[in-house]
């Protein structure tokens, strides 16, 4: 099975990754990662990091003339912002030398993993929580995913994900209104939905909703604030069966779940028409069957395509809720760890809005997961043995 560890910290050297399990003979290159880490570093409200950070991964190991061996496959994404004088982190990482005039920060922000990171490890300065919890980590993620991405790919099997709303604007109906944008886009697999909304800066499909979205990032900026908000992922081509309902934990939803809730600053996730299913009742939830073309079919998808733990071979939905970034221009109340004064919070160069960025990373962790549970049901240790086990 595929998984994948990251390191680094946001302003150290670089960041490493290692991803294991992919079998032997898939396509891959630099330029089909680099696709994926180009789009996380897009989308209106970004900060100035990414004014000045170009990722690219480069392939230490684990694939060879254009094809994965089988072995590890090892990445490093250098970090630009290690060589900047206002990177407070040290050249060498020791005690020695280079860190010792790096300035401690007892300060933290409420919502981030500051105190509780000072709380859990000990630490005498903040700065080594803010380092590894930063969402700069994603960008090791987005690429060691994008090799699971690129494996469904070659299955057929597709990711799109789309911002359907900032703080308060968004659309008005989520679920039938997105379903009727998002719909008939699908026939050309949910790849058509990330490049369409990758024409929007804010990566929202509706063009009025664009300009709204943008306009409230500009006013939250001028106040000194941040925003959260909503986005969907599509996948399509995913056959049935994946996943089981024979345990907990071996649940295609959960697993989802998990998978999403891991990444930085999501508060929340739903499978198709999720939360909504609780405000409705039965007859307008479920999904009837048919049996038509010699299968069997739903004629509507508002489970997403997951029953009990189970692919059921409709496009699966997944939506999701991301909080606004802590780290703010205007102040808010906190306590210095230290003196255990009362003090505002300090500023850390950041988004505004995070989330048309953050979509890239959600579709990247999904990858892995999905990636998982195909290989569960026709794995093999190539691609070529694979293909075999599918088609059959």
């Amino acid at each position: 099975m595929i998984r994948y560890l990251t390191a680094g910290e946001s302003h150290g050297p670089q960041l490493t990754g290692i991803t294991e399990g992919v079998p032997a003979g898939l396509p891959i290159t630099e330029d089909e990662i680099a696709l994926h880490l180009a789009r996380r570093q897009k989308g209106y409200g970004r900060g100035g990091r990414m004014a000045f950070e170009k990722d690219r991964a480069t392939f230490l190991s684990g694939v060879r003339f254009g094809e994965t061996t089988g072995a590890p496959i090892a990445m490093s994404i250098p970090n630009r912002a290690h060589e900047k004088d206002d990177s407070n982190w040290p050249k060498v990482l020791n005690k020695e030398g280079d860190g010792e005039d790096v300035e401690a920060i007892t300060v933290p922000r409420p919502g981030h993993a500051d105190l509780t990171g000072v709380q859990k490890y000990r630490y005498d300065d903040i700065r080594p929580a803010i380092e590894r919890s930063s969402a700069r980590e994603t960008a090791m993620r987005v690429a060691c995913c994008s090799i699971a991405r690129q494996f469904l790919k070659h299955f057929g099997i597709e990711i799109g994900g789309h911002v359907t709303r900032v703080g308060s604007v968004g659309y008005e109906d989520s679920w039938e209104d997105v379903r009727k944008r998002v719909g008939p886009m699908l026939k050309d697999g949910a790849e058509s939905v990330f490049e369409e909304a990758d024409k929007s800066p804010v990566r929202c499909l509706d063009e009025e909703l664009t300009q709204e979205m943008r306009d409230l990032i500009i006013k939250r900026r001028k106040e000194g604030s941040s925003l959260g908000g909503h986005w969907e992922v599509i996948v399509t081509g995913l056959p049935a069966g994946l996943g089981s309902f024979v345990h907990w934990d071996r649940k295609l939803d959960g697993k989802i779940a998990q998978a999403i809730m891991g990444t930085q600053a999501m508060k929340g996730v739903e499978i198709g028409q999720g939360f909504e299913s609780g405000r409705r009742h039965g007859q307008v939830v479920h999904d009837e069957i048919i049996y038509e073309d010699d299968d069997f079919k739903r004629r509507t998808n508002r489970m997403g395509g997951i029953e009990g733990g189970i692919s059921t071979g409709m496009p699966l939905i997944v939506r999701g809720v991301m909080k606004p970034i802590p780290t703010m221009l205007t102040p808010i109340d906190t306590v210095d760890f230290k003196s255990k004064e009362k003090k505002d919070t300090r500023y850390e160069r950041s988004d505004v809005c995070a989330l048309p960025r953050a979509i890239v990373v959600v579709e990247s962790v999904i990858a892995t997961v999905l990636a998982n549970a195909f290989l569960e049901k026709f794995g093999g240790d190539s691609i070529e043995e694979i293909e075999e086990r599918y088609s059959n």
